[in-house]
């Protein structure tokens, strides 16, 4: 992604002048996409689709040494999306903004980041789709902790209007991170709870088949808890291998959304090619099960451009109806 940088200079009290850099990425999307009800039950014809993204990027350096920076995601800050238009902001909504210092000591950052569980996990999403058709599908857990193909669930890993402090420090291929976050509502409503999260992870490199990440975490508010685990496999042929496990334990408060859920995902890149597929599996202790899959084909037309096509489908908690998906077009980064 290129950035295009600007020099500035800010005015610190009476102690001189500090420099620090700005650099501006972005990145659109455009195409169509449809399917049988995108997962809302009723059949979505094919239509257009576009998205447009702009991120500021601000850094700079400490006369002791201490990085620090903040950047602001302008689509996700006002509250906007993809295809549809902005509602309306909301100052109480946290989205899209981070702030960081880093020195030494580790990296403490605040704000729409991701909790330590999240950190330490890898997903089984590999390359892109437009209207995130990979990543989408019942099956499909982003370590957020939460089924929303259900309807519902515990809210235990922090979503964009909660803010996040995690702090993290890495050494020799080990990395590890604590994080909390206050939440507006976890089990009843009108209730705020703490939710406290620990996450490692070690990367196997130099070795002659590449290079090859675990990782594992816990995140808990309260008697609701998720652990799980995963292991990333970036293999020098060109394949990649992502395993991904979760168990959510709410300790008898409501059995109908305690699951434990496994992922797979599979991809290889030749060249400007790279073709992949998923599959993720809820698995409640109560009801039925939701599972599905999706495929992935991009093809790298360089100079930050991408030709992106992606199909999904699955089953939601025994129901096979509306939930196909799929989208083409170009992704393009700047």
């Amino acid at each position: 992604m290129k950035k295009v940088l600007f020099a500035t200079t800010a005015l610190v009290g009476s102690a001189g002048i500090a420099a620090a850099d700005v650099a501006i990425t972005g990145s659109a999307e455009m195409g169509v996409y449809g399917g049988a009800g995108n997962f809302a039950g009723v059949n979505n014809p094919l239509q257009f689709f576009t998205d447009i993204d702009v991120t500021f990027t601000m850094s700079g350096t400490t006369d002791g040494g201490l990085t620090f920076g903040a950047s602001i995601d302008l689509d996700e800050s006002d509250g906007a999306g993809a295809v549809g238009a902005s509602p309306a902001f909301a100052p109480a909504t946290q989205g899209g903004e981070t702030i960081f210092v880093s020195g030494s000591f580790g990296t403490l950052t605040m704000g729409d980041t991701d909790g330590a569980f999240d950190w330490a996990l890898s997903e089984v999403g590999i390359g892109g789709t437009l209207n995130d058709d990979h990543t989408s599908h019942p099956g499909y857990n982003g370590n957020a902790g939460l089924d929303a193909s259900n309807g519902g669930g515990y809210v235990i890993t922090p979503g964009f209007e909660d803010q996040i402090a995690r702090y993290d420090y890495s050494f020799n291929g080990f990395s590890f991170a604590v994080s909390a976050a206050a939440v507006d509502t976890v089990v009843a409503a009108g209730a705020r709870t703490t939710v406290i999260g620990v996450g490692a992870k070690y990367t196997f490199s130099g070795i002659s088949a590449g290079d090859i990440t675990v990782g594992a975490g816990y995140q808990g508010s309260g008697n609701i808890n998720i652990y799980g685990a995963s292991i990333d496999a970036a293999l020098g042929s060109g394949f990649r291998a992502i395993a991904n496990y979760s168990r959510l334990d709410g300790n008898g408060v409501n059995s109908a959304f305690d699951y434990s859920h496994y992922a797979l995902g599979l991809g290889y890149t030749m060249g400007a090619i790279t073709v992949s597929a998923n599959y993720g599996s809820y698995n409640y202790e109560a009801g039925a099960n939701s599972d599905g899959y999706a495929l992935v084909a991009n093809y790298n037309l360089g100079g930050g451009a991408v030709l992106q096509a992606g199909y999904a489908n699955g089953t939601t908690r025994g129901v096979a109806a509306g939930n196909e998906r799929y989208s083409f077009g170009m992704a393009m980064s700047f």
